[in-house]
């Protein structure tokens, strides 16, 4: 494909996203911009959360990993289910209830400030670091396939793209994209589902031929059941629920969406909604990864060192330019919303966690919106040093890469808020983040060791559940028996 063509296609699609934000950020103020005015449709936000749970790393990563792992990832997706049926039970109804804005205010009525803007400071971490390394798959993925060809550095691939997702989302904020991320899963699901059809009729299979092959290179296998593999059924499954329920139910950016309808009744609609259809989406992918497979098995194709790799070198090399088209329209609805709802959320939570904007009474909006209008031209900033950071340092799967930076981010957030439901103990606020600090540190002295000291036991992603754990533990240590919490 003529590099020429793909940069059309992708300031085209640029292009329809400004249009979009052009009319939802008229009128728009901070109320709008953090919970788009308690105005959206559940069925809009439903559709919309799957281009963004999704993003790049499932468009590229989940397909390559299926030669190595099979389907065994499915384990991982059916703990996401029941992760996403706690979330609508327990945690919204919480949230609505109190009336927040911020997801983490509730750490403050709970422990104190020093607690709050700790749990708040876990997630711009874990956030910035998991948006990033998103939207540097697909960065990395346009320069290695097309800017390479005609000498554009790497840092000015990423200045762009990241400039680009800027100046759609600075004013809008979840108004605008709520409906952007509508378009994005529409065009990610239609590129997904036209890639499994082309490379069969490249193949010239029919559904059942192609099924008939998958299975004869066992490339569908789900459940591992040695406990020692880091791949073992139960570790997997109980991992994905803990990993749902702190990436989403704990997230800022997946609950302010969430939060930006009218009422918790449309909001459980949402989710329960959302929670069905992206289970089919995750196996419709690992299916297409399996195609991928058979076609470069067939085709005599090398696999890439980085299998992230293999879809888009088959798409673009040897489908035709259809196909390639089709990749490149489902890869930038992928990018997108890895990092608009990233910096509207992590915008979100600096400005009233940790600057407490709504509380600075003395300055006048003009000020606040100015104070908010840089706080997200930063973090587009640290987005574009961190994604030069990857592409200089990273060689693993990005999929691995994201649940591990969780493991070690979330689980402080999620021993806090399970802490805090769970118990009515009083803690020393001042302590807090020691505890949640540490408690990482420890994590990673068990991962590095765990084949010595647990008889070849290998951690995989449970690491956020024994994360949690250990913070629970240690806010237990920092509270007072004959002191206790009472909820009003």
């Amino acid at each position: 494909m003529s590099p020429v063509l793909i940069l059309t296609i992708v300031f085209a699609y640029f292009l329809i996203l400004l249009v979009i934000s052009f009319y939802t950020a008229r009128g728009a103020d901070a109320h709008s911009f953090f919970i788009g005015n308690k105005k959206s449709k559940w069925y809009l936000v439903a559709y919309g959360m799957i281009g963004t749970s999704l993003s790049g790393v499932t468009f590229m990563s989940v397909p390559g990993e299926v030669g190595v792992k099979q389907f065994a990832y499915m384990q991982i997706v059916f703990g996401y289910f029941v992760g996403y049926v706690i979330i609508a039970l327990v945690l919204l109804p919480m949230y609505y209830r109190l009336n927040l804005t911020s997801i983490y205010t509730y750490l403050n009525q709970r422990f104190g400030v020093a607690t709050y803007k700790t749990g708040s400071s876990f997630f711009i971490l874990s956030r910035t670091l998991g948006a990033s390394i998103r939207v540097f798959l697909v960065v990395n993925m346009l320069q290695v396939f097309v800017l390479d060809k005609l000498n554009v550095p790497f840092i000015v691939t990423g200045a762009i793209i990241i400039g680009l997702i800027l100046l759609y989302t600075f004013k809008g904020g979840v108004k605008t994209i709520v409906w952007t991320d509508m378009i994005q899963t529409t065009c990610m699901l239609l590129a997904l589902i036209l890639s499994v059809l082309l490379v069969m009729n490249q193949l010239g299979f029919s559904p059942t031929q192609m099924i008939t092959a998958i299975n004869e290179k066992h490339l569908t296998n789900v459940f591992v059941w040695d406990w020692k593999d880091k791949k073992f059924f139960v570790k997997q499954f109980l991992s994905g629920i803990f990993i749902t329920v702190a990436m989403t139910g704990l997230d800022q950016e997946m609950m302010q969406k969430n939060l930006s309808c009218k009422n918790i009744g449309e909001a459980k609609k949402n989710m329960f909604t959302f929670s069905f259809i992206l289970v089919a989406v995750n196996f419709l992918f690992l299916l297409l990864g399996a195609v991928l497979f058979v076609f470069a098995d067939l085709n005599s194709i090398i696999i890439p060192a980085q299998t992230d790799q293999l879809f888009p070198t088959i798409a673009l090399n040897y489908l035709g330019e259809a196909a390639g088209l089709i990749f490149l329209l489902g890869l930038i609805s992928a990018l997108y919303p890895s990092a608009d709802g990233a910096l509207t959320a992590l915008t979100s939570a600096f400005c009233i966690d940790i600057i407490g904007l709504r509380e600075k009474n003395n300055w006048n909006e003009k000020k606040k919106t100015n104070v908010r209008y840089l706080v997200h031209f930063s973090f587009a900033v640290i987005f574009l040093l961190c994604i030069i950071y990857f592409k200089t340092f990273s060689n693993a799967s990005v999929i691995s890469t994201v649940l591990t930076i969780a493991g070690y981010t979330y689980g402080p957030l999620l021993g806090l808020y399970s802490f805090g439901m769970f118990t009515k103990r009083k803690i020393n606020d001042r302590l807090s983040p020691v505890v949640c600090i540490a408690s990482p540190v420890i994590c990673y002295f068990l991962n590095a060791h765990s084949q010595q000291w647990f008889n070849g036991y290998q951690l995989g992603f449970e690491l956020l559940v024994i994360n949690g754990a250990i913070t629970f533990l240690g806010l237990i240590f920092i509270s007072k028996k004959n002191e206790f919490y009472l909820s009003t």
